[in-house]
């Protein structure tokens, strides 16, 4: 039996994010060898269960995102000193800049996913950035075992680092629901994302406003003045529908097995969980063009870089190559990105 302490979510039972997702899946696909201890923020659960999936949880008196994900990541290993897990699972960098001084006090395994290279994301200051750039080396320098969750990240950490790693992505099959009888598809694009200008939310927007297709965008657009002029300016157009976020995975389920094409603009992040969900449902995915992107679909979406490209691919792609490229986004899906395949490939980081 491998004790296995996870460090760097807001935590489990899972309420938004990618790795938090993440977690929820492993716990729920572990094997009878693997025990997980979960750390959890205490200010994102107002009921604290003991428990969940198997997994132990306890609490950390602190945010997991934002200034103080570091000291959160930091308080997590100082309590796994004393814990003594066998692997520490580390998702994130923010608290690495610790590593050093755990990896001399803890025999524990110190595998880490670096996720989608924090410091490049447009969101942070300069500092921030080289902070992030900084508690990243030391990742990649002390753990063990370095998981990224995209082939180009994994040629990053090659390149920059000349240090090997193990690419595992996520699964998207927690996505469908069984059960549920399916709609006929509807006459709708649809964009999920947060409202973030490294998402190229601008650039997908313009492209729907200058075309007939409708469009619905679901998105956090009251979480910054960015969001909110975006949605003052573009929710006046006629087919374009602007929606609140949407956390209830039924309604999620309804909106993309009746959309007939899906709109990815991430340009930063490497894998992301919101596409290879969306792969799933057999749906033609339109993708930012980056390595990220094209490295998740095999190379078999429909890229754009810019407003009038995606207008031009919405308008020209015919029904047989758009039918394809669903099919291929499918089977791609199935083969790689499902959580019983995600959680052994965790399991065996362990070893």
């Amino acid at each position: 039996m491998k004790n296995v302490a996870v460090i760097g979510t807001v935590g489990i039972p899972a309420c938004y994010g990618g790795f938090e997702s993440l977690v929820e899946n492993l716990t729920s696909y572990s094997s009878d060898n693997v025990k997980y201890h979960v750390f959890c923020s205490s200010k994102s659960y107002s009921e604290k269960i003991t428990e969940y999936n198997g997994a132990s949880l306890s609490y950390i008196p602190l945010n997991a995102n934002g200034i103080q994900s570091i000291a959160y990541d930091i308080f997590s290993l100082i309590y796994c000193l004393f814990k003594r897990p066998d692997v520490t699972l580390i998702l994130g960098v923010s608290g690495c800049f610790f590593l050093p001084i755990y990896r001399l006090l803890s025999s524990s395994k110190i595998v880490t996913n670096i996720d989608g290279l924090e410091w490049k994301r447009q969101k942070w200051g300069g500092l921030a950035k080289k902070f992030l750039k900084l508690s990243e080396s030391f990742a990649v320098k002390f753990s063990d075992v370095i998981i990224t969750d995209n082939k180009a990240i994994g040629d990053y950490v090659d390149i920059e680092y000349s240090r090997s790693n193990v690419v595992i992505a996520y699964g998207g099959d927690h996505a469908i629901i069984d059960g549920i009888d399916a709609k006929p598809t509807d006459n709708y694009f649809l964009s999920i994302c947060r409202i973030e200008p490294e998402n190229n939310v601008q650039m997908i927007l313009e492209a729907f406003s200058n075309s007939h297709h409708e469009l619905k965008f679901v998105g956090n657009w009251d979480a910054s003045n960015f969001g909110k002029e975006l949605k003052r300016k573009y929710s006046v157009k006629s087919n374009i529908q602007i929606l609140d976020p949407i956390y209830d995975i039924t309604q999620l389920y309804n909106l993309r097995s009746q959309c007939k094409g899906y709109i990815h603009g991430h340009s930063a992040g490497g894998t992301n969980p919101s596409l290879v969900e969306a792969m799933h449902f057999g749906k033609p995915i339109f993708a930012f063009d980056c390595a990220f992107n094209r490295y998740s679909t095999d190379d078999k979406a429909l890229f754009f870089s810019s407003s009038d490209e995606l207008c031009y691919q919405l308008i020209s792609t015919n029904s047989e190559k758009l039918d394809i490229i669903s099919k291929s986004m499918k089977q791609i899906a199935e083969s790689r990105y499902t959580w019983k395949v995600i959680a052994d490939m965790y399991e065996s980081t362990y070893k």
